[in-house]
């Protein structure tokens, strides 16, 4: 997958993890199930989440609450 333009607007699996409440190997699986897309930091390879994209997951999970 392509690396992101701008890291800045992209969080850590464990700030993700914190952001929708479930433990970072929830996240880790769910990226292997092909449930929630993660981009790959261009140097490290670690898993980054748009902040954005788990905001809107978060507002579709509240409506339907």
């Amino acid at each position: 997958m392509a690396a992101p333009s701008n890291l800045r607007s992209f969080i850590t699996v464990g700030e993700a993890a914190e952001v929708l409440g479930v433990n970072p190997i929830t996240l880790r699986r769910w990226d292997a199930q092909g449930k929630l897309r993660a981009f790959r930091h261009p140097i490290s390879g670690f898993r980054l989440y748009k902040r954005e994209h788990l905001m809107e997951i978060l507002t579709a999970l509240n409506e339907r609450a």
